[in-house]
């Protein structure tokens, strides 16, 4: 009978425990819109996984990483939700902005369900976010890997959408390379002052930048 009653404390604490993973869909503050630039992530770390986005037929620049529901500090992740995953037609019509399906799949999971809407909604507003940025030509001119500030990228991103500020974009780098552009938008997708903890620019003079392949 003990050993019963053991059993079944266990149980309830176990579901208690599933229960508690993560926060509760559609409970944030703004959104993060992260451009990651391709060319840098293929030299990274693409390569080596022998990444199909890494082949120089898809003539990938800026993709999107993710649209991120944040707080204002710190953000949810991998949230309850009754939402159905994405399916895999879903994550492979979303290549042609994210360079994988494994990606778009990813992203679903581990920010997708923390945004409270479906699995399909998720994605056309990433793919709105996506569009209504302005990436910069002078990248894609490159003809051979370049050493810059990451605040170049910056200003080239503020000249291109003029309706930004300077506090509403962020530039990051990775093992020497700029890594991405994060832009703070609102629920509405409107440009808004980033938190502290998104705020935080590369200070790298002499970031890789590789061109197009």
């Amino acid at each position: 009978m003990r050993q019963v009653k053991l059993g079944l404390i266990l149980w309830m604490v176990t579901a208690m425990a599933a229960l508690g993973d993560g926060e509760k869909a559609g409970e944030f503050d703004y959104y993060v819109l992260a451009l990651s630039w391709s060319p840098n992530w293929c030299a990274r770390e693409g390569d080596a996984r022998a990444s199909d986005q890494c082949d120089a037929r898809h003539d990938h620049g800026w993709i999107l990483h993710g649209l991120w529901p944040q707080y204002h500090q710190g953000w949810p992740a991998f949230c309850r939700t009754s939402e159905a995953p994405p399916t895999r037609r879903m994550t492979r019509e979303m290549t042609d902005i994210q360079g994988t399906s494994g990606l778009a799949w990813h992203q679903w999971k581990k920010h997708g369900t923390c945004s409270g809407l479906s699995a399909p909604d998720y994605y056309a507003l990433s793919r709105q976010a996506y569009g209504q940025v302005r990436r910069p030509d002078v990248f894609r001119k490159l003809e051979a890997s370049v050493k810059l500030p990451a605040s170049v990228v910056e200003d080239a991103f503020l000249k291109a959408n003029p309706s930004l500020e300077p506090d509403m974009i962020t530039i990051t780098c990775k093992q020497g390379y700029i890594e991405e552009m994060r832009l703070c938008l609102s629920r509405e997708l409107e440009p808004v002052p980033c938190g502290r903890d998104v705020i935080r620019d590369c200070a790298a003079k002499d970031a890789l930048f590789d061109p197009i392949r």
